[in-house]
């Protein structure tokens, strides 16, 4: 008789690399928009930024339990306003509009990149959706934690992994 070997189905295997790997091309494929090229500039100096004009194009919320990443509905404001930030000729000041009410803070520089602090806002009243999106705006301008550039997009990612993408509009002033 011959020395039989086991030879567990491969049936139940296959299926989960087949499952696995769509999970992982669908994770991929969802954060597409939200990974940069490999030849975008991740901590630029602000100088690269001086006299620009940026708009929020796309929100991407922290991916759910499941992995899946969302993005936040972006209103243009309750005038036709878009959430905007500018970069001021000198490299010091950053200000911009929510769509609501405006907002300045004080670029700071150091090895690792720059950083925003000393925001302050125009305290208008808006619709309560409005209020709490610019509310989070604010605070995600605070604390994000890097910002990547490539050509006319900018990224600014949070601690908390959300995702401002904006792309340049034409100068701030000229």
């Amino acid at each position: 008789m011959k020395n039989a070997i086991f030879r567990p189905s491969r049936g139940p295997i296959k299926h989960f690399f087949l499952v696995f790997s769509c999970l992982g091309l669908g994770f991929l494929t969802a954060c597409a928009n939200i990974i940069p090229p490999c030849t975008a500039k991740t901590s630029p100096p602000s100088s690269e930024f001086r006299n620009t004009k940026w708009e929020l194009v796309r929100w991407n919320l922290p991916p759910n339990a499941k992995g899946e990443v969302r993005a936040r509905q972006i209103p243009q404001g309750d005038n036709g306003n878009p959430i905007q930030i500018i970069f001021d000729a000198n490299g010091e000041r950053l200000s911009g509009s929510t769509g609501c009410n405006r907002f300045t803070a004080r670029i700071t520089e150091d090895a690792r990149g720059f950083t925003l602090d000393q925001i302050t806002s125009t305290k208008m009243a808006c619709s309560p959706q409005r209020m709490e999106l610019e509310n989070d705006f604010l605070y995600e301008l605070n604390d994000y934690r890097s910002i990547v550039r490539n050509g006319d997009q900018l990224l600014m990612i949070g601690a908390d992994r959300e995702v401002l993408s904006f792309m340049q509009k034409s100068n701030a002033s000229k």
